[in-house]
């Protein structure tokens, strides 16, 4: 859905029009905001106008926008050489990157292939969990998002849009994800529930299973945060069956839930992790990672052209030195607490506020007509999220009715405090309006 709040610029305007003529009708533009800079965690478009931004660039910008050692190391990688064929040539660069990565890792997580981006490093898992055990199918969540091409696809099931029209698809079962708020449930039957019928799905499949697939909490499904004993319960059943678990950390990584891993915050050790968005400092880059003895495939049964490409791999570099040098993890669960009491308290205030969830700087507000019913109100999202874009304040959706915040790590408290009280002038202002009706 496209939201018509603040009326564009006149650069703006045109811009947008010109975009409409050659570029594909598949994406999904949420505001008529036409980006012109960044700063840390601010945006501006092309008419001057200021945002704060909670949505990082899709949860990309961990680092900040426009980072200045991100910038330097790709300034001085400029001066030596853009692309050298990783997959046919040696070259230090993405070896020192690789080795740099693996010292964040749980275990013995060690070997990596590098690719471009997040449905990248998820079709890497996927092909490696299918070529390792000689197996075909793959089970996943309701909910999930894992990517859009075919592989990743076939495990993606947040929203009939992204799946309509493209089978037949690759063999997938989808079991329910924990979801305590929508289900009804307290945690621990939630968790029991949703162990009950992945192990009904394994058992079923006897042999013939290669993998689980999942996100440590779900992101584009409505930053779901499950029960922490789920998550054990899927490793302990994918040790009874024999089969992976490959953690998709493509939005949750980098820090963003306060661990290098969201699974971390689980207590939970994966046997192949995915990679991407903020892994790069804002330039795509992927990265899948495995314990030696299972990434065994054999020279030309997974390749790419631009994997280990130089500029992402010195911006990754770059990227994982300045998260470690200034805590982001620590930051963002103290500033993450922050939001988060803050948003509780708001969720006490507000009827449309049906429930706050979420670790370090990866929060979910979800929103309904009423506490009762829990009708998704997804018209009263669409207004806050308008509401809040007015007042300068970017935000991004999630799940059918669920805001997100998700900024730069970088978040000083006093933005955040900022971008509170926007938000809550545009939830007050939906409250009245809905309410009126």
């Amino acid at each position: 859905m496209k939201f018509i709040c603040r009326k564009p610029g006149d650069k703006s305007v045109e811009i947008i029009r010109r975009d409409a003529a050659v570029i594909s009708p598949s994406l999904t533009r949420e505001y008529s905001f036409v980006f012109k800079k960044g700063r840390d965690c601010y945006i501006w478009d092309v008419d001057g106008r200021r945002y704060l931004d909670f949505a990082a660039g899709v949860a990309v910008a961990n680092i900040g926008h426009a980072n200045p050692e991100v910038k330097e190391a790709i300034i001085r990688q400029l001066s030596l050489g853009t692309h050298c064929g990783f997959s046919d040539f040696y070259a230090e660069l993405p070896v020192e990157f690789a080795e740099y990565l693996v010292s964040f890792l749980p275990g013995q997580l060690d070997t990596v292939f590098l690719s471009n981006s997040g449905t990248e490093s998820v079709e890497a898992a996927y092909k490696l969990a299918r070529w390792h055990t000689n197996k075909k199918w793959v089970v996943a969540f309701e909910n999930a998002f894992h990517g859009r091409t075919m592989g990743s696809l076939s495990m993606t099931k947040s929203k009939p849009v992204q799946r309509n029209r493209f089978a037949p698809f690759l063999p997938v079962k989808h079991v329910p994800y924990p979801y305590p708020y929508r289900m009804n449930m307290a945690d621990g039957e939630c968790a029991d529930y949703c162990l009950e019928r992945l192990e009904d799905v394994l058992r079923d499949l006897r042999n013939r299973c290669a993998a689980v697939f999942l996100e440590p909490i779900q992101g584009e499904g409505g930053y779901i945060v499950p029960p922490k004993e789920f998550l054990a319960g899927v490793r302990e059943l994918c040790d009874e069956y024999g089969v992976l678990l490959c953690d998709d950390e493509v939005q949750a990584g980098c820090y963003r839930t306060g661990r290098f891993l969201a699974i971390d915050n689980f207590g939970v050790e994966p046997d192949v992790v995915s990679l991407s968005k903020a892994i790069g400092g804002g330039i795509p880059l992927g990265a899948t990672v495995a314990r030696r003895e299972i990434m065994d495939w054999v020279p030309g049964s997974h390749a790419n052209t631009f994997g280990g490409n130089l500029l992402a791999c010195a911006a990754g570099l770059a990227t994982l030195r300045f998260m470690e040098k200034e805590r982001l993890g620590e930051k963002a669960v103290k500033v993450g607490a922050f939001i988060k009491k803050k948003l509780q308290r708001m969720m006490e205030d507000y009827e449309i506020i049906g429930d706050v969830r979420g670790l370090g700087l990866m929060i979910g507000v979800e929103i309904v007509k009423d506490k009762q019913t829990k009708e998704y109100g997804t018209k009263e999202r669409s207004s806050i999220l308008c509401n809040a874009f007015e007042k300068g304040l970017v935000l991004l959706p999630a799940g059918k009715s669920v805001i997100r915040i998700c900024p730069p790590l970088t978040l000083e408290k006093q933005d955040a405090e900022r971008g509170l009280e926007i938000l809550e002038d545009s939830i007050t202002e939906t409250e009245n309006k809905y309410r009126r009706r």
